[in-house]
């Protein structure tokens, strides 16, 4: 015969050990979802910058050429305009060479989309299974053993 005690801690073995599978399954589709949420809305901020930055570059187009020609009168060098799209011209590579150090700063700051909420959530289950721990010795979860 078998011992009812035994197989009551089966029993209970098995569902605690149901419950954390169940628990992981849910945690990592939380993260899932979170992150999916997440790539959604920078792929609509993406597009929708790209979108601005094209009806951008079509309105810097006719301001830069604008600006040529008004150089090229304000200073009357006479001969042609070579001297006001020059000037845009070196203007324009000093500002794309401080935007790219911008640029280069803020990409090496940033840091990789993480799931935040998942991982709050799981520390605080660690931390609600490690404190059950204390309380009841001798159960049957393990505890962890450092490596």
């Amino acid at each position: 015969m078998t011992d009812p005690q035994i197989s009551e801690l089966g029993k209970s073995i098995q569902d605690v050990s149901e419950k954390v599978q169940l628990l992981v399954r849910e945690e990592i589709a939380l993260a899932q979802a979170e992150m999916m949420e997440k790539v959604q809305k920078l792929i609509r901020g993406i597009v929708a910058g790209a979108i601005a930055a094209i009806f951008a570059l079509f309105g810097l187009i006719y301001l830069l050429e604008a600006a040529s020609w008004g150089i090229w009168e304000i200073l009357g060098t006479g001969d042609g305009p070579w001297l006001g799209f020059l000037i845009v011209t070196l203007l324009l590579f000093l500002f794309g060479a401080i935007g790219g150090l911008l640029a280069f700063r803020f990409i090496k700051k940033a840091t990789p989309p993480k799931p935040a909420m998942a991982i709050d959530e799981a520390k605080l289950i660690r931390e609600t299974v490690a404190g059950s721990q204390e309380h009841h010795s001798g159960t049957a979860v393990p505890e962890r053993v450092p490596r």
